[in-house]
């Protein structure tokens, strides 16, 4: 026993190694060790779809810290180890390398055990406890590099989720020259990202290059010659069933938290099947932290939990976790903004705060706006699509939508405006940047704010 910190953390992902980086920055002689189940240290999922287009040129380059980079700051990483047991009462977790046991003491354990992928109930879509071969999910490198190895230029691909992350594997598939194909379950594409009639520029750029069958269910596969061959879907509102063709299937359906080690030991499990954590990314269980998607937390507008999903909150609750495991002091904001931005199909979609449908319980007025990212005057002007939510009492701003140019920078502004609990009538206000080349006198972000203060004052009226 020496008197030195002892951290150990589950997980190498964003959120376990950020962790480790801040422990270490916040205690110069902690002993920090990691146990990672596969053969990868960090690297960016988030890239993945990116590199299976080409547009990163090697999976290799998605690695954002090296086994030698953790070696150099005197991180213990040992990758392709399973955890076997939590010991909570003697502070000690059982892993195994090969066939070699480890066992390491701990004062502090940070959980990053992150998510599995959800698999629809699709009739012969495993065997022998297997996918079969030409169905994929995309959740690490070696997903993407058996999708890479299965794409054939002119072949038929399919997308079974219209998410996020199906909507960019389906970019990436057409920019590889397929013949590309999703299929939802719900009634629009990206139900839980920007509104239905925010999706309109999207599903128009959709339909001309891709087909898209929304309210449609994935119920059988079919295979020739041990490969994958055709996929049966069926309308949800008609039952009619259609075959679609595919030499491969990519299940985007979203992910399910891996919370088997955190139950084990006791921590308290939320309404979205994630670890319950507080403002310091503490579980329930002393001494016992947790990040990322095995994690739920509180909306700041809602008040809510919900799943931690995404990577830019995963970093922040890996700081968290990681100063304050290290016996430092930090506190995660009252609640995630869910600031979410993606491209595809050359569009830029962005978003922060929850979507219409999901104000049941808070009265909220919008306001929308179209307009150009440059005057009307200047040739080159981009469409620019936002939407701004309001509380109907407060005037409080609680959400924005963009769809086009710049989508993620406008959002980002309104993310300060959400964060800080702005009034819509102080926003419009708002002093933007002006020159003719680069933006017009009055930005989209600010003419939207006067559509919803006009709506604003007839309430009020």
């Amino acid at each position: 026993m020496t008197g030195e910190k002892k951290i150990v953390i589950i997980g190498c992902g964003a959120g376990g190694g950020t962790a480790a980086q801040f422990a270490r920055k916040t205690d110069k002689k902690a002993a920090i060790t990691i146990f990672e189940q596969s053969k990868y240290s960090q690297y960016s999922k988030c890239g993945l779809p990116h590199a299976i287009s080409g547009e990163i040129p090697k999976f290799k380059d998605l690695i954002e810290f090296s086994e030698d980079w953790f070696k150099k700051n005197r991180i213990d990483l040992f990758l392709e180890t399973t955890v076997d047991e939590i010991d909570i009462k003697n502070q000690t977790v059982s892993a195994k390398k090969g066939n070699k046991q480890l066992k390491k003491e701990f004062d502090n354990l940070i959980l990053a055990t992150g998510a599995k992928p959800f698999i629809p109930p699709i009739n012969n879509i495993q065997k022998n406890g297997s996918l079969i071969n030409g169905v994929h999910v995309l959740r690490t490198i070696d997903d993407g590099k058996q999708v890479s190895s299965d794409i054939k230029k002119g072949g038929k691909a399919t997308i079974v989720g219209a998410g996020l992350i199906g909507l960019e594997v389906a970019d990436s598939f057409y920019k590889k020259g397929m013949d590309v194909t999703i299929v939802e379950a719900l009634p629009n594409i990206l139900e839980n990202t920007i509104d239905n009639d925010m999706c309109e520029p999207v599903l128009k750029e959709l339909n001309e290059k891709i087909k898209l069958y929304t309210n449609h269910i994935a119920t059988k596969l079919e295979e020739r010659d041990g490969e994958i061959n055709q996929l049966f879907i069926k309308d949800n509102k008609t039952n009619e069933e259609k075959k679609v063709e595919t030499d491969i299937l990519v299940i985007a359906a979203g992910t399910k938290p891996d919370v088997t080690l955190a139950k084990s030991i006791g921590c308290k499990i939320g309404k979205t099947g994630g670890i319950i954590v507080n403002e310091k990314s503490e579980s329930s269980i002393k001494n016992v932290y947790a990040v990322g998607d095995c994690t739920e937390y509180k909306d700041f507008v809602k008040k809510e939990s919900v799943c931690i999903g995404l990577g830019s909150i995963v970093v922040r609750q890996a700081k968290t976790a990681g100063i304050n495991a290290a016996s430092g002091k930090d506190n995660l904001p009252k609640g995630v903004l869910l600031t979410r931005t993606s491209e595809f199909f050359g569009i830029e979609i962005a978003a922060v705060g929850p979507v219409k449908n999901a104000f049941q319980n808070i009265p909220v007025l919008f306001g929308k706006f179209k307009g150009s990212s440059l005057p009307d005057y200047f040739p080159g002007g981009k469409p620019i699509l936002m939407k701004v939510g309001v509380h109907e009492e407060t005037g409080k701003i609680v959400s924005a939508q963009a769809v086009g140019n710049n989508a993620a920078q406008r959002i980002n502004t309104f993310a300060c405006a959400v964060l800080n609990e702005t009034n819509v009538e102080d926003f419009k206000k708002l002093e933007t940047a002006y020159a003719p080349p680069i933006a017009p006198t009055l930005d989209a972000l600010t003419l939207v704010c006067d559509v919803a203060s006009l709506k604003f004052a007839r309430k009020r009226r």
